[in-house]
């Protein structure tokens, strides 16, 4: 199976969001659970909407979430490649010219919907005569170019949706350049596919008709129809695609502290028969991938599920795998991590530990008898209850009255980890001087 190849194609006209940061990921796993190559495609045609900083976001949210390609293409380098095939298909009668012009064509769409027929084009554009063509052209008319579809059926067996029928005749003929002489993105997809040997797609489900009349345009220039797997689309939870997800991506989850690995798993078992599980390598994640276990219906996707699911991961994540070990210690890590939300929080405790900090003095006096009796020598695991079983007995205080003065005192923070992990990271002598007020 090491002949298999993918492509992720996205197109740099905005940031990565996060349903085609699943597209890429499926497609990664695929690769690394068969041997395979993944291809990077840039899909750079449309020159007023592709930017560079867009690109550079891509590149850097893959990296970012451990997925690397072996091959990169750029559309934008490829066009003496479509116009070659064009023109073949031209003269093959594949493609032919249309005038219409987009009032003329929503005219058309219109009048067959209020007839209850299938918005189709009517392929006017086949009978024109030498004179209509010189009458289009004396108006000023630029032609647009239709891929011919010949009538048959065309069906696949897609890995997620089991058998797919479509009649050619129930679809229009797509549009494949526009008056501008700009490419749409069938026909330079399927030459891509075929040059770069792709023998897997997958996709959103939002391209199953495009992939109907794909088929016959590989069929139209000799390449293999490759094997398609088409995902189904993520919704918000409310059960539509809400303008948050369709432009929630990975730097957003990134600034607010999420890990790569958190997206990652959850996106590959969100929607499949599997409990979404953390997961701390991609490795390990491909090894369990199974296209048989995506469900058919559109899975809601709720970023505060996700947000959830990221301190679960935080909670049991070994410190081999921090992506940025933010200069602590492992043995640190393993103290503080069980309440942390996000791993960059690690940081905090790392200051309130290791520097000066401000301490807030809810009760001066009895912190003060609290510091008096901070046991003599280096502290432990044990050091803490042992000192408060004797401050307890010393001054009858309990629970809250107790632990919140000392915990304020010591770390400024009403909550976070155990006192009796951190009062041995903070040490005897920061203790005393916060337990008196003083700053350190």
């Amino acid at each position: 199976m090491s002949n298999i190849k993918v492509r992720f194609a996205p197109s740099p006209t905005g940031w990565m969001h996060i349903g085609n940061t699943r597209t890429a990921l499926f497609n990664y796993l695929w690769t690394k659970k068969m041997g395979g190559k993944l291809l990077l495609r840039i899909d750079d045609t449309d020159k007023l909407r592709s930017k560079k900083e867009y690109e550079d976001g891509i590149r850097d949210a893959l990296t970012w979430l451990g997925i690397s390609w072996d091959e990169e293409a750029r559309q934008s380098a490829r066009f003496a490649r479509y116009d070659e095939v064009v023109e073949k298909l031209k003269q093959e009668g594949r493609i032919y010219a249309c005038y219409d012009t987009p009032e003329e064509l929503e005219f058309k769409r219109k009048r067959l919907l209020s007839r209850g027929l299938p918005p189709i084009y009517d392929r006017q554009a086949l009978s024109y005569t030498e004179a209509d063509i010189a009458r289009f052209q004396a108006e000023g008319r630029k032609p647009h170019y239709r891929f011919k579809l010949i009538d048959e059926e065309i069906a696949w067996d897609d890995v997620v949706r089991g058998t797919c029928r479509y009649e050619a005749s129930k679809l229009s003929d797509p549009i494949i350049i526009r008056e501008d002489g700009s490419y749409l993105y069938h026909l330079p997809s399927v030459i891509d596919d075929v040059d770069f040997k792709i023998t897997h797609i997958v996709r959103g489900e939002d391209h199953v008709t495009n992939t109907a009349a794909q088929i016959q345009m590989f069929k139209a220039i000799g390449g293999t129809v490759p094997t398609f797997a088409h995902l189904p689309l993520l919704t918000g939870k409310e059960g539509k695609l809400s303008k948050r997800l369709g432009s929630l991506g990975v730097r957003e989850l990134r600034e607010d502290g999420i890990e790569a690995m958190s997206i990652c798993s959850f996106l590959a078992k969100l929607g499949t028969s599997e409990a979404i599980e953390p997961f701390y390598s991609l490795d390990d994640l491909a090894q369990t991938l199974d296209f048989s276990k995506i469900g058919h219906a559109q899975p809601k996707f709720d970023e505060e599920e996700l947000k959830k699911f990221n301190t679960k991961l935080v909670h049991n994540m070994p410190y081999s795998a921090l992506k940025d070990n933010f200069g602590v210690s492992e043995t640190f890590w393993n103290d503080v991590k069980g309440n942390l939300e996000v791993a960059k929080d690690v940081l905090l405790w790392d200051n309130i530990c290791n520097k000066e900090i401000e301490p807030i003095m809810e009760d001066a006096d009895f912190t003060a008898q609290a510091a008096q009796m901070l046991p003599e020598g280096d502290f432990d695991d044990a050091t803490f209850n042992n000192w408060m079983n004797k401050l307890k007995e010393a001054t009858g205080r309990k629970g809250k009255d107790l632990f919140h003065p000392i915990r304020m005192a010591l770390t400024a923070q009403a909550n976070g980890p155990e006192l009796k992990t951190l009062l041995p990271l903070i040490g005897r002598e920061k203790a005393y001087l916060r337990l008196n007020g003083k700053k350190a």
